[in-house]
């Protein structure tokens, strides 16, 4: 049972060390364009990970004019991995009571009478290192890293978006000049595919005037009819020598002196 428990610590811990790292990393990405672009910069499609559901959050928020809190909506946005860190301490603690309660390993140790005490000692022991220290140690940096998240997003929002979740004429401004920049690239955009379609059509028409012009040129057609004709007698002789090697060599040899057009 104790293995068990510290089994399930030890991986619910490192699910949460994952999702941490990845929360860090894209909010250092995060705050890298916030420091040019500022708020309307911020762009998150991973709707899985705490920090995409914050500014998500936060965007229905500020599009609704709604009153903003951002230190509250941190704390409820990052409820879930703060009640994972505090469940790492849970199992701990359990661990150290299954370590000083365990009757099953007692009572098979006291058939043994000076066994038994040495069974509940190290049942103790076993469950008080690895609840009271190991697990305890990564529930502590687990959370800590919470609250790192936390500060850190704070931080870009009352430093670097504040100007922007106030409406005004600024923010308005800010927010055309944005709309402008992203339909100036979309045309950039269709400018690009709009050339590339007038190589395309050009080289196709290209190649329609080539064959245009083989057609109606009478020597090509010549060309065309002889080559043809000679195809047409190689095949006749291979099928002669065929017929020959199958014994029908004195019809084959008639009619190779016959005249053919």
């Amino acid at each position: 049972m104790i293995i068990a428990l510290f089994g399930m610590g030890i991986v619910t811990s490192f699910v949460l060390t994952i999702l941490l790292t990845l929360e860090s990393v894209r909010v250092d990405y995060l705050e890298t364009i916030a420091k040019t672009k500022g708020w309307l910069g911020i762009e998150d499609s991973n709707k899985q990970l705490c920090v995409a559901n914050f500014f998500d959050s936060l965007k229905t928020v500020i599009n609704n004019n709604g009153e903003l809190n951002v230190e509250a909506l941190v704390e409820v946005e990052f409820a879930l991995y703060r009640r994972t860190a505090h469940a790492l301490e849970v199992i701990g603690n359990l661990l150290i009571t299954l370590g000083l309660v365990d009757q099953e390993q007692l009572l098979r140790g006291l058939r043994g009478a000076m066994g038994g005490m040495g069974t509940a000692f190290y049942t103790t022991l076993l469950g008080s290192v690895l609840g009271g220290v190991l697990l305890r140690v990564y529930g502590y940096i687990d959370e800590n890293g919470v609250d790192s998240l936390e500060n850190a997003l704070t931080r870009i929002c009352l430093v670097y978006c504040s100007a922007d979740f106030k409406p005004s004429a600024e923010r308005e401004v800010r927010v055309l000049n944005q709309e402008i920049q992203l339909l100036t690239q979309k045309i950039e955009y269709l400018k690009k595919v709009l050339n590339e379609s007038k190589t395309v059509v050009s080289d196709f028409t290209t190649e329609l005037a080539e064959l245009h012009k083989r057609e109606t040129n009478p020597h090509s057609l010549e060309e065309t009819i002889k080559l043809r004709k000679e195809y047409l007698d190689s095949l006749r002789q291979e099928f002669q020598l065929k017929r020959m090697n199958r014994g029908a060599w004195w019809k084959v040899l008639k009619k190779s002196f016959r005249k053919t057009d």
